[in-house]
């Protein structure tokens, strides 16, 4: 509990009440507030040689990976697709990282629900491993210009299911309905909203001011359009997420691609800081760390675009009263896959296939973004690999296991711990 208490120590009280109440709901939502547990568990782990642990197995790594770290959104053809959606903890690092992560999260989701029983959990796991090291060892010359992208019509079973219900409810004058409201024609935000917050006058002139020079940090063509800029309203976002719950985080309304009110845009500011994993590195690696990537928030836009299938088109950052802010659409299309509805063991398979296929096409990805010798990481997995191949899922299952039972024990000490909070 004083891990965590030092941990949290910058935020409000009621931020922090508010996050340990979250976490305090199973060992999963734990796992997910405490992701500087896992880094602090796993950084220096000697495990990591086996099968990487050199330079030729750097990537761009989520540095958050669970199963509610992936979800649809919005491509820049309107359609839901399904691909990793948050990257508030990503830097360059070894890919067993994620995967590691990924396999924990998978085991304490399947707990969470109780459906499956441990044998059934192992198979997932090693159907996730399986799907990783085949998508990673499926390198071609043309892989960095032609991606697989997960949408409804490239999808099958539950995958192409989720994907087409998300754009049967969700759309953009859905998403603006729950959280604005139209006032003598002109769309605003719903200050009744529970999870919005109105700002005094000053904070509003001030964000108003710091997101005139939003435009000039995006990179995608938007940035040449200067109707799609004007700020309509702002307010605070209240109780999101649960790791990064207390960073300051505001919604601003901007005119959409005409003067329609049915077509305004939300984009989400939040607040960017250090990966979890800087606090465990030497100080040689810390300088090196602060040397590339002095701005937090350009740092999460860099591990966007280089991770993610089609980046945000309103990707940016600003800079608000001394700090940094990441800045990127609120997609209409926001959703996470129902894990809960998993009732056959042939469907947890059929998402863990999943899964891990789209952990290694995004970590190839990112490597051909950070390396002109575009094959040199899944060529160096590859052989790395070879003969070996069930010995690398047997340590991603081990890890997989045995780390979820130091996580139930975490949680187990965490709940004691908070009974004096």
């Amino acid at each position: 509990m004083l891990e965590l208490d030092l941990k949290n120590k910058g935020i409000r009280k009621a931020d922090r009440q508010l996050k340990f109440e979250k976490m305090s709901e199973s060992p999963y939502v734990f796992y997910r507030g405490s992701n500087h547990l896992y880094w602090e568990d796993f950084y220096n782990d000697w495990r990591i040689n086996f099968f990487g642990g050199s330079r030729e197995t750097l990537t761009w790594i989520n540095g958050d990976a669970h199963i509610y770290n992936y979800g649809a959104y919005a491509n820049h053809d309107g359609q839901a697709i399904f691909c990793m959606d948050d990257f508030d903890d990503s830097i360059i690092a070894d890919y067993q990282f994620d995967l590691w992560r990924m396999a924990v999260s998978i085991v304490l989701d399947c707990k969470e629900y109780g459906v499956f029983d441990k044998k059934e959990q192992k198979k997932a796991v090693r159907t996730f491993a399986k799907a990783f090291r085949k998508q990673m060892s499926s390198h071609k010359k043309d892989d960095p210009h032609n991606e697989k992208h997960l949408t409804a019509k490239t999808s099958s079973g539950l995958m192409k299911k989720f994907l087409k219900n998300v754009e049967r409810k969700k759309d953009r004058l859905k998403m603006l309905d729950k959280w604005t409201k139209v006032v003598r024609g002109k769309r605003c935000f719903d200050k009744g909203n529970a999870k919005l917050t109105p700002l005094d006058e000053k904070t509003y002139r001030s964000l108003e001011r710091a997101l005139q020079n939003y435009r000039t940090t995006i990179r995608s063509g938007l940035a040449e359009d200067k109707t799609r800029f004007e700020v309509k309203d702002i307010v605070g976002r209240l109780s999101a997420g649960t790791g990064s719950l207390g960073s300051k985080r505001y919604y601003a309304l901007l005119e959409g691609d005409s003067s329609v009110e049915e077509d305004d845009v939300i984009i989400d500011i939040k607040e960017q800081g250090k990966p979890p994993l800087y606090d465990h590195m030497s100080a040689k690696e810390q300088q090196e760390f602060d040397r590339l990537f002095p701005n937090p928030a350009e740092r999460h836009a860099l591990a966007f675009q280089a991770l993610a299938e089609h980046p945000d088109q309103y990707l940016g950052r600003i800079q608000f009263r001394g700090k940094f802010f990441s800045v990127k659409e609120r997609s209409p299309f926001k959703a996470d896959f129902p894990t809960a509805k998993l009732k056959k063991p042939e469907d947890l398979l059929f998402m863990a296939e999943i899964w891990g296929d789209v952990l290694a096409s995004r970590h190839k990805r990112a490597s051909y973004v950070l390396n002109d010798q575009a094959h040199e990481m899944p060529e160096a997995f590859s052989a790395l690999i070879k003969g070996r191949e069930k010995d690398f899922d047997d340590l991603v299952v081990s890890i997989a296991f045995r780390y979820a039972d130091c996580v139930e024990q975490d949680y187990k000490y965490f709940l004691e711990g908070i009974k004096d909070f």
